[in-house]
Order: C-alpha cells, then structure tokens, then sequence
C-alpha cells in the first residue's frame, strides 16, 4: 500500500509541500541552494553526466509530494550536481505526466519545489513530434512559445500571470550562440496518453503549432509563476502523425532518444556551463 501523497488533499497548500520537498533536498545532500534546475525528458538523461559532479542521487519518492515515474525514459531521481562555475544544479528525473491523472498539482511539483531550493532559471526538455517536414528525428529544437491544450492549469483562484515571454528571450538567444543551427517552434501540450490523430496535428499546425507532446506546458506555466526564466527545448523524436506516412511507436521514440542523447546531452551542458 502506498502512503498518500500530501498534494492529494484538496485543502493542502501546494507552495508548502514544495518547500517541504526543498527542505527535505536540502537536510539529505547538505546543499543549502540550488541555482538551476533541469527536468530531463526522453532522450535527455545524459545530460546530467555532463554537467558536472553529481554529489547526490535521491530516489524521488524519498522527498514528499513526489511520485515513481510511470514512463520508460524517465529515471525517478533527483541529482545534486556541482558545476564546473561552483554552482548548483537539480536534475529532475521525475515527471509526473499530466495524463498520468494525478492533478496538476503534482504535475508542476518538481518545478515548485526547485523554485524552492532557490533556482532561478527551469530548463524543460521533452521528446516530442513534430510539425515541420525537415525536423528529422534526432533533432533539437527550442520552445519559442506553447499552446496549452489541456484545458488545465496549474494557478489556483485568482491568480494572473503573464505569459508573453515565458521560454525567455535571452536563453534561446544564448542557446544558439552556442548552436546557431538550432530551430525553434511552437510546443502544443496535448493531454495524451494516445499520440495524436493527423487531424489533430493539422489542427495544431493551423492554430500555429509545429512540436506535439504530452509535458511541458503546464510546467513552464508553473515556473513563470514561481518567477523563474525557462528555457525549453525538445527532442524532435518523430515526425507527427499524418507528417509521417508510417503508424507511431513509443519503442520508436525511445530508440530515437537513445540515438540522438549523445549529442544533445552535449549541447544542453554546453548551455549550463554559459548559465
């Protein structure tokens, strides 16, 4: 039997919990700050090697509010890492999946309670299709803005908060100093678990779209409350369905991932040694 997860109750504060998690992450590596955070999606792992020196590794469900990942790709633990600058990074390898149907609240829990830690800038990474014909698969690409098709948020009440710069500006423009061939687009958040159908992905490319994927949105969302800059980015892990002629497999998205980490993994810990 599972122990209940605090963020279940309707009546916690999920600002609390976070900063529970952040104390809990602070008591078990002895790290008082950390000053970036990473959720490394599918085909992104990697990256935490490359980084730095990972000093701590905590299975995820040691710290509360957070949940065993249900995804092949996604590792369920949270890594200290000391950069080459002296700084701090926490590498979340626990996404909780929107589809996953747990609220929302435990969706965005990694990124508040990184916010709690101190981190100042997200970074979000994803596997995810695509739009645009020449993405082939195994190629990076920046988030420039989202469309949120979940019909779900994770600000409560009355809560405004503006979104016009949400994947910053300044983090693209440094991305691409280091990798000027990187191409950006826009990421449409679909609810999943089911890939889309071809009449969705030309939905979401008339609406403005060109990355499909089932994370993210929700979390940057999340990130831009807590005041933090984002930076996205996702793994082009397939072109969408109806792009591409041939039927969709996650055996294909977690190959193209596996192919592609090298030299992504790469290139993400070339950005954080600039941050």
């Amino acid at each position: 039997m599972h122990a209940a997860n605090p963020l279940d109750d309707p009546t916690a504060d999920p600002f609390a919990i976070a900063a529970l998690a952040a104390e809990r992450i602070a008591e078990i590596t002895g790290v008082e700050r950390h000053d970036i955070a990473l959720t490394l999606g599918s085909g992104w792992s990697r990256a935490a090697e490359l980084i730095g020196e990972t000093t701590h590794t905590i299975a995820a469900t040691d710290v509360p509010g957070f949940s065993k990942p249900a995804l092949e790709g996604h590792v369920g633990t949270l890594r200290s890492v000391l950069l080459p600058s002296g700084k701090r990074a926490l590498v979340i390898g626990a996404r909780t999946h929107y589809y996953e149907d747990h609220g929302v609240r435990r969706v965005v829990h990694s990124v508040r309670t990184a916010a709690a830690t101190g981190a100042s800038t997200m970074i979000l990474t994803n596997g995810a299709g695509g739009i645009k014909e020449h993405w082939t698969p195994g190629t990076p690409v920046l988030i420039s803005d989202h469309i949120n098709l979940t019909a779900d948020s994770p600000l409560e009440g009355a809560t405004f908060i503006d979104l016009t710069d949400l994947y910053s500006k300044r983090l693209r423009e440094l991305a691409r100093s280091i990798a000027p061939e990187l191409d950006e687009g826009v990421y449409c958040q679909f609810r999943g678990p089911h890939y889309e159908t071809p009449a969705e992905v030309q939905m979401a490319k008339i609406i403005g779209g060109h990355i499909v994927g089932m994370s993210t949105a929700l979390e940057a969302i999340a990130a831009r409350q807590a005041g933090m800059e984002v930076l996205g980015m996702s793994l082009i892990t397939n072109l969408a369905a109806g792009i591409q002629k041939s039927p969709l497999s996650h055996e294909e998205v977690i190959e193209a991932g596996r192919a592609a980490e090298p030299v992504i993994s790469s290139l993400l810990a070339k950005i954080v040694a600039e941050l």
